[in-house]
């Protein structure tokens, strides 16, 4: 593998309170990963759902590609958006390619989500041999499940194996599916077959790879949003970003069958309404869930 540089982190200092807000300006602004760190650089794991504990200066570190971004004019888009924190000092550094691909590794560790779920690094036992394990290796894509919103889509999965009959025979999406997490999980507990769209190829790499590691790659396909098949699916779930959601809503609609299940997360907790607004005349809400900032909305077609 090539030494070139090949990716940017920018590293923005800030309260504690003002964290999310500045989570969610980078992913507006292309960010492919974001981690939340101390200023010794200890990472943050998932914690239970309904907390999110933070230190009182909090460490937001976005990555993006370098091929095509100005690293200045990015800066200078991120301080119009975060003008209402104040001045902040961001810091721009060039990480190798081959760092990039390794370095999660050394503080990933197994997880658990809900009462049976555990997603754990590929090369790490399963704590717990019996449960749902999924064996999971992100690559460059997004989505190993530290992010409260990817552990808020995980909680639903669960609480739907535990249920009974919801996930069992299911045809699902999984639109913006990133490392493919949700699609694995959505496979190993019971869906028939599962769509795992993104836009990024590296994300249908990195998901086909984890589909293949977990046994379940006969039961996902992946493909770019114009790949997608007209069709009608059981579940649909989304783990993007607000307006990305709103513009998708229509699309959505004609994806999911009449009664069938829509979940939607990557949304701050003031974005439920407006995010909704746009889904109200083709869906029922069934309620919202909450972690920290972030929230999750399932609901089911009219």
């Amino acid at each position: 593998m090539s030494d070139e540089t090949t990716w940017l982190q920018l590293h923005i200092d800030t309260r504690s309170g003002d964290a999310d807000m500045v989570n969610a300006a980078l992913e507006e602004n292309g960010a492919l990963a974001v981690t939340l760190s101390d200023p010794a650089d200890v990472p943050i794991y998932e914690p239970p759902l309904g907390e999110a504990p933070l230190w009182p200066d909090t460490r937001v570190t976005g990555l993006f590609p370098a091929d095509g971004i100005d690293p200045d004019e990015l800066v200078m888009r991120l301080q119009t958006a975060l003008r209402a924190l104040g001045p902040l000092q961001i810091r721009v550094e060039t990480l190798a390619d081959q760092d990039w691909e390794r370095v999660w590794m050394r503080d990933f560790k197994p997880m658990r989500f809900g009462q049976s779920l555990w997603i754990c690094p590929g090369d790490t036992p399963p704590p717990a041999p019996d449960a749902n394990n999924i064996l999971l290796d992100p690559g460059l894509a997004f989505g190993s499940g530290t992010h409260p919103t990817t552990g808020l889509c995980l909680e639903w999965l669960d609480e739907a194996w535990c249920a009974g009959g919801v996930l069992g025979d299911a045809e699902v999406i999984d639109y913006g599916c990133g490392s493919g997490i949700l699609a694995v999980a959505a496979a190993k507990l019971g869906a028939h077959h599962v769509w795992a769209v993104d836009i990024d190829p590296q994300a249908l790499t990195a998901t086909t790879a984890n589909a293949e590691r977990n046994g379940v790659s006969d039961r996902i396909t992946t493909c770019l949003p114009k790949g997608l098949p007209a069709m009608q699916a059981d579940i649909l779930i989304a783990n993007i970003l607000a307006n990305p959601l709103k513009d998708l809503a229509p699309h959505f609609a004609a994806l999911v069958r009449p009664g069938g299940k829509l979940v939607l997360s990557g949304i701050l907790e003031d974005q439920i309404e407006p995010v909704w607004q746009a889904y109200r005349a083709s869906f029922e809400r069934d309620g919202f869930r909450i972690q920290g900032d972030w929230a999750r909305i399932q609901g089911h077609k009219a």
